[in-house]
């Protein structure tokens, strides 16, 4: 008897947090939830804010010690680990179909995850039990990234839970001298919900000047750009009508919203 076919994966996009997130009274249980309520993925494909090089690199395909890209925190964050294992079948397809789409690929085998990565994993898939494998952010033009999200989409189909991980808002230096939650945080979620409830893809696309305060909500815009792969994903299959906000509401002054497509 052959097994069953996986379901379609859905394609998230979710805001990752700093590792403090862990302490958060709220924000692990609503994505401890959110991944209890998906299909069990066979594998994750994560696209992380913390990772820009082009061409687009394919990370360890084995299980590697974690990357701590962050400073100035208390030591035990440092000690986080999560042991994923790698996903050298996924590697194989993904390099095939991106560079069967005229994409150049190379492999950067000895990188392993980033926080942008880890962090919502530990929340989400506790026991390190589903192979991971992160690929890089090749640019920051959201239109390459869309055909990026296209040409990987069928992976769903093949029980892929692809993940584009950022942060709604993003603009740490900003905050500094902000308390409470920033008007420039809750104007640009507020337009950001509406694009996407009515898929609006064409000002997403360029939010930087059709959005109000998008210069500072992504003075850079490597946090707001993994949501592009997803678009792509999720256009490629006509579901970008299914889009729904899994998570919202603020976290330092950042937009949290994280957004689930099928």
């Amino acid at each position: 008897m052959s097994a069953a076919a996986p379901a379609r994966m859905p394609a998230l996009y979710l805001s990752h947090g700093a590792p403090p997130l862990a302490d958060d009274p709220v924000w692990p249980g609503e994505l401890a939830a959110w991944s209890a309520a998906l299909p069990r993925p066979r594998a994750i494909l994560m696209v992380s804010a913390h990772w820009e090089e082009g061409p687009l690199a394919l990370g360890a395909t084995r299980t590697l010690p974690l990357v701590h890209d962050f400073w100035g925190f208390p030591e035990h964050y440092y000690a986080v680990q999560y042991g994923a294992p790698g996903a050298p079948l996924l590697a194989a397809s993904v390099r095939g179909m991106l560079r069967g789409a005229g994409l150049p690929v190379q492999d950067v085998e000895d990188r392993g995850l980033d926080h942008g990565a880890y962090v919502p994993l530990v929340e989400m898939y506790p026991d390190a039990d589903v192979p991971v494998l992160q690929i890089s952010l090749p640019t920051l033009d959201p239109e390459t990234l869309m055909g990026v999200g296209r040409v990987l989409a069928s992976l769903r189909d093949e029980g892929v839970l692809i993940v584009g991980s950022g942060f709604f808002t993003h603009n740490l230096a900003a905050l500094r001298h902000t308390n409470g939650v920033p008007a420039w945080s809750t104007e640009f979620d507020d337009w950001g919900q509406r694009a996407l409830d009515a898929g609006d893809v064409d000002a997403l696309l360029d939010f930087r000047h059709k959005s109000p305060a998008g210069q500072l909500a992504h003075p850079r815009t490597e946090h707001f750009a993994p949501l592009f792969v997803t678009l792509g994903a999720a256009e490629a299959t006509g579901e970008l009508d299914t889009r729904r906000s899994v998570i919202d509401g603020f976290w330092m002054g950042l937009a949290k919203r994280s957004v689930q497509f099928g």
